[in-house]
Parts: structure tokens; sequence; C-alpha cells
């Protein structure tokens, strides 16, 4: 018997009404056992939630199997219909958590009731104190009702999700969390030889993150997020060594989902600093490549105001996929197949005037303290001398758009450092600046000639 005997206790979701609104009255499960009390304090719960008035059969299947496997469970109707079912929340009792009540949920108009429901489900989840991981199954519509709520449950806390559209772009429904996407491969109607199985995996692998989570750490070090590519790697590496005794460095892919998810966590409170040095996703937003992170990169640093140390990596390059799509307009330009799947552009000093100035931008609405450091010996393992993208005209244009619009002050300096952002120096370069924002106590930053010149001119 799996029994769950963790505590979820720096999880839990308490606020104004926690205790939330009891189940509907004279719901009954199917086995014709009066419904679970879900608020009143007690075990934690996996919780099953899809629509009763079309899955029912496979939402009781999953609950079914996770009770045999002694973790407590609570079934959660989100049918839009308002019709009374057997799960021990119905669907009037979630619907009751939309800011404008019943009638925003029940319109008999499909597209709203279910916008609407995922909405109240939303924020009923999070009244819920002995939520321990949240399970659901669906179509396209059952999947766009319980996704929005698991996006809005803390990481690391178990959500499963099994959905006839998990083969596809699950990114709509993911986004930016650690939901566990299952394809259901038959459509999810009825308990069949297929169905069976695959809803059986669901349910075992939610009861056993809810009962084998690892217990809570206590005395961690602080967080750091730094973002890489294969060609920063180098960089990124030395500065993770020099502060892998007193950091916990969290490093993110920049592919646009990378530098999303770093700026969610600096959202969520979970990272106390950034380390930016591969802010290559703002050459792909302003020119148009595959891995922009969108126009609010750095925009969770200006909200939290955290310590940030920033850099130019691999902003000499725009990113496609294979060599068959970069779009016609960019054929005849400096491209290099970084490999089947990746094509590479490099940046013209046009572009990099743009993204220089964009940066600058950026920089001046931090208010919390800045150092951005300009590698003036190349900008990747590529943009070397001898490298296939080096490109002085191109990097002198963005090295200058940037010193042009940045307004340094008291707490906000801009370095140019003749190294390669590779080079063993300007990893220590980046370090220090970190420990001077960081720490206060941190030996003087190094200064190159061209920086000290930059520093007079302003």
């Amino acid at each position: 018997m799996i029994r769950a005997s963790h505590s979820w206790g720096a999880l839990r979701l308490a606020g104004p009404g926690a205790e939330g609104r009891p189940p509907d009255a004279g719901a009954q499960r199917a086995d014709g056992a009066p419904p679970r009390a879900v608020s009143a304090p007690g075990p934690l719960a996996a919780y099953v939630a899809g629509t009763f008035d079309t899955k029912a059969a496979e939402l009781l299947f999953l609950r079914d199997c996770i009770d045999r496997l002694g973790v407590r469970t609570v079934t959660v109707d989100l049918s839009t219909t308002g019709e009374p079912s057997a799960a021990d929340v119905g669907a009037r009792e979630v619907a009751h958590h939309h800011p404008g009540g019943e009638r925003a949920v029940f319109t008999g108009e499909r597209g709203s009731s279910v916008s609407a429901m995922a909405q109240a489900f939303e924020r009923f989840v999070l009244t819920r104190r002995d939520l321990a991981g949240l399970v659901s199954a669906g179509g396209s519509g059952g999947t766009a009702l319980a996704t929005p709520a698991m996006r809005a449950l803390p990481i690391g806390l178990p959500k499963v999700m099994v959905s006839t559209v998990a083969s596809g772009d699950v990114r709509p429904y993911v986004g930016l969390t650690d939901i566990c996407m299952m394809f259901s491969v038959a459509d999810i109607a009825g308990i069949n030889r297929i169905s069976e199985r695959i809803l059986a995996n669901a349910a075992h692998a939610l009861a056993g993150m809810i009962a084998h989570a690892p217990p809570p750490k206590t005395g961690r070090p602080p967080a750091v997020g730094l973002t890489m590519f294969g060609v920063t790697t180098p960089c990124v590496q030395a500065v993770t060594r020099s502060l892998a005794q007193g950091y916990e460095c969290l490093v993110f892919h920049a592919t646009g989902t990378g530098g999303q998810s770093l700026e969610h966590l600096v959202d969520l409170g979970i990272l106390g600093a950034v380390i930016d040095v591969t802010t290559t996703e703002i050459a792909d937003e302003l020119v148009g490549g595959v891995f922009s992170a969108g126009p609010g990169r750095l925009d969770a640093i200006i909200r939290r105001r955290i310590p940030y140390v920033g850099s130019c990596g691999a902003l000499d390059m725009v990113n496609f996929h294979a060599a068959e799509t970069v779009p016609a307009r960019f054929r005849g330009r400096r491209l290099l197949r970084h490999n089947p799947n990746v094509t590479l552009m490099r940046t013209t000093p046009e572009e990099s005037a743009a993204i220089g100035a964009f940066l600058a931008a950026k920089l001046n609405q931090m208010e919390g303290p800045v150092r951005f450091l300009l590698p003036e010996g190349g900008l990747s393992s590529l943009g070397v001398p001898g490298g296939p993208f080096h490109d002085p005209a191109a990097d002198r244009a963005l090295f200058d758009a940037v010193a042009r619009g940045f307004s340094p002050g008291p707490d906000r300096v801009l370095l140019r450092l003749p190294h390669a952002i590779n080079d063993a120096a300007f990893a220590r370069a980046l370090v220090d600046a970190f420990r001077s924002v960081f720490e206060r106590e941190a030996p003087p930053l190094e200064r190159s000639a061209s920086s000290d010149r930059e520093a007079g001119r302003r």
C-alpha cells in the first residue's frame, strides 16, 4: 500500500476562503456512498477533476486506482451543464469561485462556459488546503478546463493531464509549469484495453509523486538564474563552478521558453538574482527568429528589482529551424548550419544597433542593482577572430548602441571588457560583478581601458 507520509506544508495554498464551501447537497458517488468532505483539515488528497457529464467512468476509474493505492482522493466536476454528478465537489460549487458567480459559468454557450469554468476552477484550487496533486483526463475541452488550474499551482506539486491533444503542440496547455502531459492514444470514451492501461499509468504516476515526494530541504543557498547557449557554455560553466559553494545555480537554455521560464521563477520569488550571460532571445524577437522569449524579456527583473548581471551572449546570431525553413528574405545572408534542426544567421550592424537600443532601454528601467558587461573580444564561440560569425563592425554597432542609450548610476554600471565571452577572464569579471551587487563585499570590478574611456565620455 502506498501511503502519503510527507507534508506539503511549504506548498499549502491557504488564503482567504481557504475553508471553502460545502460540497453540493445530494451529490452521490457512483457506489452510492455519501460525498467526502473536502474542506475540513485532514489528510492530504489527490484531486481528480474533469467533466463528469461526459467522462464520469474514466474519472471514477482514475479515482479508484488511486484509492486502492491508499492515497485519499477528492473528485471535482468541471461540467458546464450545472447538473448534479457523482463527484465529491459538484460543478456549481466550483462555479461559485468565478468572480461573476454561477451565471458567468452556465451561459449555455460552450465557448464562454468552458473559459469561465476554467477560471473558476483555477480560483477553486487555490483555496484547497489539502490538495497534494491533481490529475485530469479529457479532450481539447477538458484539457482547456483543467490545465489553467494546474498552471496556477506551485512548481513541484504533482500535476498529470491525460489528453487527446498531448501529442501535438502542448505549449498552450503546459505554459511555463511542470504539468505531465500523457497522450491518451485513443479517445477518452470508455474503459477499454487502451484507456484502462493509460489511465492506470496516470493514476499510479500521480500517487507515486504524492507518496514519494522528497522531503523539503531547509537552509538552501540563494538561487541564481543563468542563461546559456551551446556557444556560451564555457562561460556559464566557469561562472557556475565559481559560485557552486555559496549559491544554487539554475541554468536556462536560451531558446525562448528558457528565458520565459527564468523570468517566471523571478516573478515567483524563487530566483534572488540573475546572471544573464546569453541574451540571444532578444535578437530573435527583433529580427524574426524562432527562439524569441517575446517583447517582455527582462520585464520580470524590472518588476522584481532583483540584482541583475547581464551580457551580450550569442547576440551575433538569429536562430531558425532546418535550413529549408529559413524565410526567403534571409536566404542570401550569412547562414551556418548548427545542426540538422538549427540554422544560425549572423546579425548585421543595423540589426545589432537595434538590439543594443532595446537592451539599453530595458536596463534603464531596472531599479535594482545592474552590471552589464560587453565582451569586446567576441559574443560567442562563433564570433571570435577566425570564427564564421566574426564581424567587428556588427559587434561595434551593438556595443555603441548599448553605451549610447545606457543611463549610468551609482548602482547601474556598464563595463566594456576586451575579452571574448568564453574567456576565463570574462567569466571572472561576471562573478566579480555578481558578488559586488549580491554580497556587497566583493573585490573591485575589472575595468578595461575602454570601460574607463566610456565612463569619461559619460
